[in-house]
């Protein structure tokens, strides 16, 4: 009875059913009064969720549809509230479904008028509204953000995907001549992979565990690129001026810079679920919290879900980013959540880490870890997507390596390199350790406008000048640094950078490796490159990591999706050629940026008189008790 009564009333008269049937659960859900249901209002169904694609498989048998079912529900943890499947002929569409509020209309895939043309998508568009505008012949069948993708692609063919402002991996069937679309968003936010069955058939999925077991070969779909059925081969449709790594000339307005932020943030705050801020008491993520928390009130979110902004912080007690993003929320007065996790909680997690964000890479699993157990505890309280600081280090040079950048032609070309390869390290980490508990993140840095000013401006600006008084990132600090009306504690400001995973506690790192020591052999290592010829893993930790990478994916295609190289505080391999001394110092970890980290590993060295390693440097740890301690 009460199956059939809920198809037949709206969502909100659905709510109302339910809390009146259990009257407790209005005040469970309602996260201390973050949820006032009473202010239900109409909704526009974001499509996060995992997608999975089979493309002319010449099989349109009971069994293969079976398979795909299969292969979909590994995909559960991105979207567990709902799943499906299309089938047109050999072509299957499947996706799983982060459910926003409304079961009846929120459903994919997504349809035309006709239903000729099909997408399946995980994204969100932020121009729609405008876009809808300019397809004044169409009828849409939902006010899903995403549903602008089938219509605009009946108008302007290929062409239209550079039209979306958003994130978004969709694919597009035209059952009219059986062909497809694929395409990925401009820097890579959401993940997505694409892989070749013997068969002749084609694989798109969200992660790579959804095909790695049925391509012959596979690899990571590539940013800002489409790759169409009727000519085979990927094509780029990102074509921004600062692609070509030319170096910009334009004079540094620091008005523009915040104005162009500002927008970022606030049109990422369309929402018609609860949401939070990452704050980590760093430049990056305070800004964010400090625009959200200043623009909240006037938009339509604040109305639903009230305008008092909730912030999460993650860390090993007495961890630097905990004591400033305490001081951070404070100042803003947000609703803040600090959660604990001890040294061994975190190795406890390194299997399903690993398995969830599909990399062997040092610095982005260590990272990922206390992001990934932050964001379990973020969902269990009814949180539904954060908003986050990634990609800003990447724009403005923000590693401390940069320091060293010998002049601002390298320096702009260095940062053209690392936002290209942001999907392979801090959006793939940003995505996947938060989707492994079925959480978006989204991050206003990586806005293809506001990346369109920033990289335009002349890169001597950007160049870290100590004697001037000039620290990393200094052209983002001081376009918010506001005598009037400031944004934040100018000691925050102008904080100096901490890689995520050295800021939720040094001891995490140097646990890692001591963990990783007892595992791994010096006799290991000596067969390291025999064993692994591709990115051969030269420390302890990187093979430990290698190991349990390739038990959950042992094909070769699956290790060729990971970068390698040298680094040194997450630089790329041409980067440390500015410094002669990092080649003997290669670590990921901000740390390693000798004579630039305040708690740089030369430091340690020179205390214990010893010139040794990083890799040696673990000083003596007293692990605390399982369990991850919470307070609000």
């Amino acid at each position: 009875m009460m199956r059939n009564t809920l198809n037949s009333i709206n969502c909100v008269q659905c709510y109302q059913l339910l809390f009146s049937v259990v009257p407790s659960l209005s005040h469970f859900l309602s996260f201390n009064n973050f949820f006032p249901f009473s202010s239900l209002s109409f909704f526009n169904f974001l499509r996060m969720c995992g997608i999975l694609a089979v493309l002319g498989c010449s099989d349109d048998s009971q069994a293969k549809r079976v398979r795909v079912l299969e292969l979909s529900r590994r995909l559960k943890h991105r979207g567990p509230d709902w799943s499906g499947l299309h089938q047109y002929g050999d072509n299957y569409l499947a996706h799983q479904r982060l459910a926003i509020v409304d079961p009846a209309s929120g459903d994919q895939p997504l349809y035309n008028e006709d239903k000729s043309i099909v997408v399946t998508v995980n994204g969100e568009i932020y121009n729609h509204e405008e876009l809808r505008k300019q397809l004044p012949n169409h009828t849409f069948r939902t006010e899903c953000d995403c549903d602008v993708i089938a219509h605009l692609y009946e108008e302007h063919g290929e062409g239209f995907v550079d039209m979306l402002d958003g994130i978004f991996s969709f694919v597009l069937l035209d059952t009219r001549d059986n062909s497809f679309l694929v395409a990925r968003d401009a820097i890579g936010v959401t993940s997505l992979y694409i892989g070749w069955g013997l068969d002749g058939s084609v694989w798109i999925a969200s992660e790579l565990k959804g095909l790695n077991d049925d391509c012959e070969h596979f690899e990571t779909f590539p940013p800002g690129h489409l790759y169409s059925s009727k000519d085979r081969e990927f094509r780029r449709w990102y074509n921004p001026p600062w692609f070509s790594e030319g170096i910009p000339s334009a004079p540094y307005d620091p008005l523009a810079l915040r104005n162009a932020f500002e927008m970022a943030v606030i049109k990422r705050l369309m929402t018609d679920v609860p949401f939070g801020v990452l704050l980590s008491g760093g430049l990056d993520s305070s800004l964010v919290a400090a625009i959200t928390a200043r623009h909240l009130a006037g938009t339509k979110a604040a109305k639903q879900w009230g305008a008092k902004l909730h912030s999460f912080c993650v860390g090993l007690k007495g961890a630097p980013d905990l004591r400033a993003a305490k001081e951070v929320a404070d100042y803003l007065g947000t609703v803040h959540h600090e959660f604990h996790f001890t040294v061994q909680d975190g190795i406890d997690a390194i299997e399903d880490v690993i398995y969830h964000i599909e990399t062997y890479d040092v610095t982005t699993i260590r990272a990922s870890t206390p992001m990934f157990l932050m964001s379990r505890k973020i969902k269990s309280l009814g949180v539904k997507w954060v908003i986050s600081g990634e990609g800003s280090d990447e724009i403005f040079g923000g590693y401390l390596y940069f320091h060293k950048a010998p002049n601002k032609e390298e320096f702009h070309q260095e940062t053209c390199r690392k936002i290209k390869a942001l999907h392979k390290y801090d959006c793939l980490r940003a995505n996947k350790s938060t989707y492994a508990w079925g959480l978006e993140a989204r991050v206003p840095f990586l806005d293809k406008e506001f990346i369109n000013v920033a990289m335009n401006i002349d890169p001597e600006n950007k160049m870290i000048k100590p004697e001037e008084g000039r620290i990393e990132k200094w052209v983002l600090r001081k376009a918010f640094d506001d005598e009037e009306h400031p944004y934040l504690p100018k000691h925050i400001l102008y904080r100096q950078k901490e890689q995520f995973s050295d800021g939720v506690g040094y001891s995490w790192i140097d646990g890692l490796k001591a963990h990783a020591a007892k595992h791994v052999t010096d006799k290991m290592m000596l067969n390291a490159a025999n064993i692994f010829p591709h990115n051969t893993p030269n420390t302890k930790e990187a093979y430990y990591y290698r190991m349990i990478f390739e038990r959950f994916f042992p094909q070769n295609s699956a290790r060729l999706t990971v970068p390698g190289g040298a680094s040194v505080a997450c630089s790329t391999a041409k980067a440390v050629e500015w410094d002669a001394a990092w080649s003997n110092n290669l670590d990921p970890s901000g740390r390693a940026a000798l004579g630039v980290h305040n708690s740089a590993y030369e430091n340690q060295i020179n205390s214990a008189k010893a010139a040794v390693g990083p890799e040696k440097i673990i000083p003596k740890m007293e692990i605390s008790p399982l369990g991850v301690a919470i307070q609000s």
